[in-house]
């Protein structure tokens, strides 16, 4: 278990420190290039939007493997991106990539973004690809976030709309409760889809002082593997918790199930799944 005092993180966020400062953010450390494979059809529209100049100071939110710190650090060649994640292995393995990619720039830090101290009026943009929606108080977050934000800065966010417009999500949740009714989370609590409320996302950000809130729907192809056989690897492990309470047959028949959807959704481009997301804009009052 991590420590929440040497991290400084809210009481609201421990759950999400344990998860992602152990197993599972190891997972993601060790399947790093899967996950920017995965969303790699939104990356450029997400840089584009950002429009990242070359002397601004940018905030990387939820960061990871720090792809999206060192390509804001590239474009902000005169400027500065510091990314912040729960997860110490991610940070780490951030940093040695942005060493060996010689961006002086780019920083980063394991933090939690809902409470940690960053200097008042510092950023001119802050940015999460798909890390801005595992906060226990999502208000508290986004009041820390835009305090950290000059007046006139932006806040450009992806994030996953519904399950129900997510065939990746939606589809592998069906086929690995092998027939059980899975509990799914409230839609204002931590995870994938709590930010997938439009007038949510809009009370939440203008309370937190952003204004022109604007949502733009995405849809492009996930992939999540070069073949059957290694998307079924990957996805087995990622959401092998939804496996759990299944006795050894019926989890035998989920993940050959699972592997023959593989099979159906193989592509020249690897196994794909249809995603939808929102590009979310808004600016600092």
């Amino acid at each position: 278990m991590s420590d929440s005092n040497a991290v400084g993180v809210d009481p609201s966020n421990v759950e999400q420190l344990d998860a992602w400062d152990g197993d599972g953010g190891a997972f993601w450390a060790a399947n790093a290039d899967r996950f920017d494979t995965g969303v790699a059809r939104y990356h450029g529209q997400f840089l584009d939007a950002a429009a990242i100049g070359a002397t601004e100071n940018v905030l990387d939110i939820g960061c990871g493997r720090g792809q999206t710190t060192r390509d804001a650090a590239r474009r902000a060649s005169a400027g500065s991106a510091l990314g912040v994640d729960l997860s110490s292995r991610m940070i780490e393995l951030a940093r040695r990539l942005a060493d060996r990619e010689q961006l002086a720039n780019a920083t980063f830090q394991q933090a939690d973004a809902q409470v940690h101290p960053f200097p008042d009026r510092h950023f001119d943009l802050a940015i999460s690809r798909n890390g801005s929606m595992f906060f226990g108080d999502p208000l508290a977050a986004f009041t820390n976030i835009a305090r950290a934000v000059r007046p006139g800065g932006r806040l450009v966010l992806l994030t996953w709309q519904p399950l129900r417009v997510n065939e990746w999500q939606r589809v592998f949740r069906t086929i690995l409760a092998a027939g059980r009714e899975l509990p799914v989370p409230p839609p204002d609590a931590p995870g994938p889809f709590s930010l997938s409320d439009p007038d949510r996302v809009r009370g939440l950000l203008t309370s937190a002082g952003f204004a022109g809130v604007e949502l733009r729907g995405l849809n492009e192809p996930m992939c999540v593997g070069s073949d059957p056989d290694d998307a079924h690897q990957f996805i087995s492990g990622q959401l092998a918790g939804l496996l759990n309470g299944l006795d050894a047959d019926t989890r035998a028949r989920a993940l050959d199930t699972l592997r023959a959807s593989m099979v159906d959704h193989q592509t020249d481009r690897g196994v794909v799944y249809d995603s939808a997301a929102w590009l979310i804009e808004a600016r600092r009052d």
